[in-house]
C-alpha cells in the first residue's frame, strides 16, 4: 500500500483525536468550575434558571431559587458559576455603571414626539383614519389619489 491510500485514514484519525481532546478539556473545565462552587455563590443552571447555592453534596446541590424556596439539583445541571457582581446585575437589577442622569419615561409619551406634554392639536400630525368603510363607493373614492387607485403606477 502506498502512503496516498493511507492519507485519508490518517487525517480522519487525527481529526477524531483533536475533537475528543477538545471535548475532554471542556469537560475538565466544567468539572473544575463546579468544584469551585461554595455556599452563597450565584449560579445559572443549564435550563437558564438563576439561583444561590445553599448546600453542596457529593452529587447534588441545594439551590435557593427564590427567598424561602429550595430545590435539589444534580451538580451536572449547573451551567455556570457567576461572579457576585454579574449575579446581582442579572437577578436584582443592580447596575454599577448606570448614569443617574438617564431618565426612562413610565409611559409612551416619548414615542409621540412631545417631550413636555404641551403639544396642541395644530402641532400634531394628521392621524390616519383606520376605521372600516361600510360603503364600497366611499372606500373607492377614498382610495383614489391623483386619478389612480392603489397599486397603479405610471410605468408602461
Amino acid at each position: 500500500m502506498s502512503i496516498v491510500t493511507l492519507l485519508p485514514f490518517i487525517v480522519l484519525i487525527g481529526a477524531m483525536f483533536l475533537m475528543t481532546r477538545s471535548a475532554k478539556k471542556k469537560q475538565q473545565a466544567a468539572a473544575q468550575m463546579r468544584d469551585e462552587m461554595q455556599p452563597g455563590t450565584g449560579v445559572r443552571t443549564i435550563g437558564g434558571m438563576y439561583a444561590t447555592v445553599k448546600e453542596i453534596g457529593d452529587e447534588t446541590v441545594l439551590l435557593e431559587v427564590a427567598p424561602g424556596v429550595h430545590a435539589v439539583y444534580a451538580k451536572n445541571a449547573i451551567g455556570a458559576v457567576l461572579q457576585d457582581s454579574e449575579y446581582n446585575r442579572i437577578v436584582h437589577g443592580d447596575d454599577e455603571e448606570s448614569d443617574s442622569d438617564t431618565v426612562v419615561p413610565d409611559d409612551a409619551s416619548s414615542l409621540t414626539g412631545a417631550t413636555d406634554g404641551t403639544e396642541t392639536a395644530e402641532d400634531a400630525e394628521p392621524k390616519a383614519d383606520l376605521t372600516k368603510k361600510s360603503d364600497p363607493a366611499e372606500a373607492a373614492a377614498e382610495g383614489q389619489k391623483d386619478g389612480k387607485t392603489d397599486g397603479e403606477t405610471d410605468a408602461k
